[in-house]
């Protein structure tokens, strides 16, 4: 049974996972020792994250780099992509956001690293540290001004301007009659 629960979640059938968790180990593993939780949030699959959350997934799991469930949606890789709502779903059930992985790497420095502003955003609405350095003394801003997503360089630097203000907020203003180009990375579906 847990191999055909692996190829559900795997498939994106959240029905079949329904009816096959009943008794099963929400938490196995594949050989990657991925989490079901995991793949669910790499594949963006929002309603079986929240299945699987639903089910008493641990949303604390790691895998063996370190990486959760929500690292796991901030980006695909294959899809070229980040997933905002899951990320939303997996703070919203208790994920850490400022969970570190190798290096001091935080989830928000990781989003910001391949230009994902949605994902940016959330993390800065839920309070992700954008001033934070990994163990190499570098910050979110610094890491995706290597990049030029400018995008994303505004969310973080309006959010950094918040925190020297003492302002709450998530980086999503400009100054007055500035006049601010906005590039966005294309959106992928």
């Amino acid at each position: 049974m847990s191999n055909e629960l692996l190829d559900a979640v795997k498939s994106g059938d959240v029905s079949k996972v329904s009816g096959l968790l009943s008794g099963a180990d929400v938490n196995m593993r594949d050989a990657e020792g991925d989490t079901l939780l995991m793949i669910a949030a790499n594949s963006g699959n929002l309603a079986m994250v929240k299945a699987l959350l639903a089910a008493g997934a641990d949303i604390k799991a790691t895998n063996e780099v370190g990486w959760t469930p929500l690292m796991k949606g901030i980006y695909n890789a294959e899809q070229d992509r980040g997933f905002p709502d899951v990320v939303q779903a997996l703070i919203d059930a208790g994920s850490d956001f400022e969970h570190q992985i190798v290096y001091g790497t935080r989830p928000l420095m990781v989003a910001a690293g391949y230009g994902e502003a949605g994902v940016v955003e959330v993390l800065l609405k839920a309070g992700a540290d954008p001033k934070a350095k990994n163990e190499g003394g570098r910050t979110a801003l610094m890491m995706v001004k290597d990049k030029d997503y400018v995008d994303v360089i505004n969310l973080i630097h309006e959010a950094e301007l918040d925190l020297e203000n003492g302002e709450a907020g998530c980086g999503t203003r400009n100054a007055p009659n500035a006049q601010v180009i906005t590039f966005l990375k294309p959106e992928k579906k």
